[in-house]
């Protein structure tokens, strides 16, 4: 039998999701890639550097909680599955719309923007929360769903 000589302490933790503030918006649902690029963009506003925020949803496509991922530099941020869903399962979301933008103004996805977007659906399916676009939110109002133009491919997907 095993003595023990010390007593080592072992954390007991609680999570709990905060809310910080609110934003007003006229309506908290999402019918279309337009509406996450209007929320994000007044969120995102005259942001100097890149933001990537998720935009957290229920069954019913309302926006729950919007929680910013990442603040990055002039050109790239720093994204890990771990932190993006996060809030998602903490808001107890069904989905989550991933944002974020190009302070160059031109909402153009590079290649790293479908690199870690085929990264999070993966993820996603993972935890059975389902990524429904990535919007790239650009100046006056341009932005790009990566849905709307066929770029959110995950590997099954890929495999026919």
């Amino acid at each position: 039998m095993r003595k023990i000589n010390t007593l080592q302490k072992i954390s007991v933790v609680s999570i709990q999701l905060v809310k910080e503030k609110s934003l007003a918006y006229g309506s908290k649902q999402i019918n279309c890639p337009g509406d996450a690029a209007i929320i994000a963009g007044e969120f995102l506003a005259g942001a100097d550097r890149e933001h990537f925020v998720v935009l957290c949803l229920d069954t019913k496509s309302n926006i729950n909680a919007l929680n910013t991922v990442s603040v990055g530099t002039l050109n790239s941020s720093l994204v890990h599955p771990r932190e993006v869903f996060k809030a998602a399962i903490l808001a107890n979301s069904n989905s989550i719309i991933l944002c974020h933008n190009h302070p160059s103004g031109d909402p153009t996805p590079s290649r790293e923007d479908l690199d870690v977007t085929k990264r999070l659906v993966e993820a996603g399916n993972i935890l059975g929360i389902e990524v429904i676009d990535h919007v790239v939110i650009g100046d006056n109002g341009k932005y790009v769903s990566l849905k709307e133009r066929g770029m959110m491919v995950a590997s099954d997907q890929e495999r026919g």
